[in-house]
């Protein structure tokens, strides 16, 4: 889509943002609506599908720094596309054109880019404004999220992923026409997607509204895209999770978002990941070591003893050492996450004493026994030491 196009249409307006919105919350609403309208969650609704359509164009604007510039700074200029209201004076036309485009290319820093910008606004000549009108346009990326389970993301895995986003119209494959038929020029525009209109001393131009600012007009719109050459489609792609991916992490397809117009090339698909938590294993944070806890006797600490504990891809065997503290960490090597690079992680094992909850009449009387054995021990000196000195 061009800056001509986007004069018409509040972007902000369709997420429900303000125009000061941070990316974050551009991206937390663009999620919440495309999931209310989803196609696949709203068979044969069309109003949900136009919605979902709406507000995957206004987050391939919004969401692309650049683009949100640009469209900012065309609705600074022309608000909803009315145009420059100057106060005449004087005779002769006057093109706006030269003045911008001699600012964009004179003062860096100043109007930078303002002249690409306006370049397919303001008329520098009809044929010029017609290929600036006409030029092709990279599409938008596209994000959609999969759920995967925690050995997945260790281990890396391949997935199918159901994917119904906007892509070329099949039937009239993008020109927008019902098949047999194509579009015709616009005779107001003359196919330049520019009509120019005079003012007191200024001539300016603005986008043609017979035609959108497309230069072209469709009699017999497609019955499949409505006429847009873009549809929603479901389609089915192979995506490779890498070993040791994070959860909410993005991986990024290239080519794989919206269609381009005009021959451009197509946006990004961007994959966010959601990792589901294991019932044993953890991860450290950005690490690529593993976690997991295991439960001890307290005999087993005081002793001594060796322990199995299991690993993603099968057991080992540890040894606890006597007199080993609860909550000591004891390392696997290379037992954690390993990564295509050759990067390994290790597992880390916590050892939790386990207390019992209830204990009968002779684990009782051991326990007692141990305590009286014990009573010249004190297992915490600082504590007693500092207790005594106040």
């Amino acid at each position: 889509m061009s800056a001509r196009e986007w004069i018409g249409k509040d972007f902000y307006r369709e997420l429900g943002v303000s125009s000061d919105a941070t990316a974050d919350e551009i991206k937390k609403a663009y999620r919440k609506l495309a999931k209310e309208n989803h196609p696949d969650a709203n068979a044969g609704n069309a109003q949900a599908e136009q919605k979902f359509k709406a507000v995957s164009e206004a987050y391939g604007v919004l969401s692309d720094p650049a683009k949100r510039k640009e469209y900012d700074e065309a609705r600074r200029l022309f608000g909803s596309g009315g145009g420059f209201n100057f106060p005449g004076g004087g005779t002769g036309g006057f093109d706006m054109g030269d003045i911008f485009g001699q600012a964009g290319a004179g003062q860096a820093g100043g109007f930078g880019g303002l002249g690409d910008i306006l370049g397919g606004l303001f008329g520098r000549g009809r044929t010029s404004a017609g290929a600036t009108a006409n030029r092709p346009q990279r599409g938008a990326d596209v994000e959609t999220d999969v759920r995967i389970d925690f050995t997945e993301a260790v281990k890396g895995a391949t997935l199918p992923l159901r994917l119904s986003s906007p892509a070329t119209c099949g039937t009239c494959g993008g020109n927008g026409a019902r098949p047999g038929t194509s579009p015709r020029t616009c005779p107001t525009c003359s196919g330049s997607g520019l009509v120019s209109r005079s003012q007191g001393a200024f001539a300016f131009s603005e986008p043609c509204r017979d035609c959108r600012g497309r230069g072209t007009i469709i009699d017999d719109p497609c019955p499949e895209c409505g006429g847009e050459g873009v549809s929603t489609r479901t389609r089915t792609l192979t995506v490779r999770i890498p070993p040791g991916v994070d959860d909410d992490q993005r991986i990024r397809l290239a080519g794989q978002g919206e269609p381009g117009r005009g021959g451009a090339q197509a946006g990004d698909l961007y994959v966010r990941v959601h990792v589901a938590p294991h019932a044993l294993f953890g991860r450290k944070p950005k690490s690529l070591d593993l976690t997991l806890t295991v439960p001890v006797d307290f005999t087993e600490l005081a002793l001594g003893t060796t322990i199995t504990v299991p690993t993603l891809d099968g057991k080992v065997s540890l040894k606890v050492p006597p007199g080993t503290a609860s909550g000591r960490v004891l390392r696997v090597r290379g037992k954690g996450v390993t990564k295509r690079d050759g990067s390994q992680g290790d597992l880390l094992v916590t050892l939790q004493a386990a207390i019992p909850a209830k204990l009968d009449d002779k684990a009782r009387e051991a326990l007692q026994a141990y305590a009286e054995a014990m009573a010249g021990h004190d297992p915490r000196p600082e504590i007693t030491e500092l207790l005594q000195g106040r």
